[in-house]
């Protein structure tokens, strides 16, 4: 991983189709595998002045749960380019429009394939580590994932009762069982919620949405050493496991979701969802604590495994839109949602009314 980088990578595409980064025949190896077409189309009426928008696109390397076989983009803008940020953890699509005009268009379609993730189930591999440099960045501490202070604080708390030769998984399960326990999820947090973690822990008001509790999640793995990361995505079908709020299948315009890893020697990266367990207590039905039976089995689940009814876009925190009039003002705390800006600033992603995408799921037979 080249982390010093400081330069965006763009690579100018028109209404044309990138080449398959996988060809469809590559996935036979498995039946396992389930094949998606998701489509973002950005609709931005603004007369007589310029405008631009910015689509995420899906995770920019290939996993053995996730791969983009083909992207395509479509629309009317007058120049439209993909990049990636200096980190090469997220990518976009970016299109811009003059002032002529008045409706303003952008399409990209992507054809991905999905599987279930299971990560803890595998044999131990002593050679699965990160590098110094790839370790120093998952530890790294953010503007809204701060390792130090309140957040320290509360993570010596946490691993205080384990043994000195704990694990890296035992440590992160205490972390995990802490965030499921002690966190909620509070409907009227707006979209996903922002993640700032410091400001969770300091007024000691740990409800919100999945960017919120997994991010503290992520922060206290971080600040115990261990190398963590949201995972910004969006749920593109049902689940099949019984749970009707963990899932959204045809319109997904309102279905993002993050998610969170974290590193393990000898097993990598391992997959977790505490936000996904508080979401299961407050929205399934039958009114549900953390001893009904449905809930211990998908907490269970959560530590280790993904339901692969969901696509992750990126790794990403504290992004600069390339282009962006707003300059470092302008910076978002992850890219999960379509983005717009006019000459009055930037569209509020969470206003379908202002600024109006659709996101569209179809699962490939």
């Amino acid at each position: 991983m080249h982390i010093t980088r400081r330069t965006f990578i763009k690579n100018t595409v028109g209404a044309l189709a990138l080449p398959s980064l996988y060809p469809l025949s590559s996935l036979a190896e498995s039946d396992s595998w389930k094949r998606y077409e998701i489509t973002t189309e950005v609709n931005i009426d603004a007369p007589n002045q310029i405008v631009q928008a910015w689509i995420p696109l899906p995770l920019t390397k290939d996993t053995d749960y996730f791969k983009t076989i083909a992207i395509s983009t479509d629309g009317d803008a007058k120049q439209a380019s993909i990049f990636k940020t200096p980190t090469g953890d997220t990518r976009m699509l970016w299109g811009q429009w003059d002032a002529s005009g008045n409706a303003r268009n952008l399409v990209s379609t992507f054809l991905i394939a999905t599987r279930e993730r299971n990560t803890l189930n595998g044999q131990f591999n002593k050679s699965l580590m990160l590098s110094k440099d790839e370790n120093a960045y998952w530890t790294r501490s953010t503007e809204f994932l701060p390792t130090d202070g309140i957040v320290k604080d509360r993570a010596n708390e946490i691993l205080k009762p384990l043994p000195k030769n704990a694990s890296d998984v035992d440590k992160a399960k205490a972390i995990y069982n802490w965030v499921v326990e002690n966190t909620y999820r509070d409907p009227a947090t707006k979209g996903c919620g922002v993640g700032d973690v410091k400001l969770m822990l300091e007024s000691n008001n740990l409800g919100g949405k999945c960017a919120d509790i997994n991010a503290v999640f992520v922060a206290l793995a971080r600040s115990s050493g261990i190398p963590a990361r949201d995972v910004y995505g969006i749920r593109v079908d049902d689940s099949a496991r019984g749970y009707k709020s963990l899932g959204r299948s045809a319109d997904i315009s309102k279905a993002q979701h993050c998610r969170a890893e974290f590193f393990a020697k000898g097993y990598g990266w391992v997959a977790v969802d505490p936000a996904d367990v508080r979401k299961v207590i407050l929205e399934e039905p039958g009114n549900l604590t953390l001893t009904d039976s449905k809930v211990i089995a998908i907490r269970d689940y959560l530590f280790g495994n993904w339901e692969m009814n969901w696509m992750p876009y990126n790794y990403g925190h504290d992004i600069a839109l390339p282009g962006s009039k707003l300059g470092s003002r302008g910076k978002i705390p992850f890219l999960m949602y379509p983005q717009g800006e006019t000459k009055e600033g930037r569209l509020d992603s969470l206003d379908p009314v202002n600024f109006k995408y659709k996101i569209t799921s179809k699962l490939i037979a």
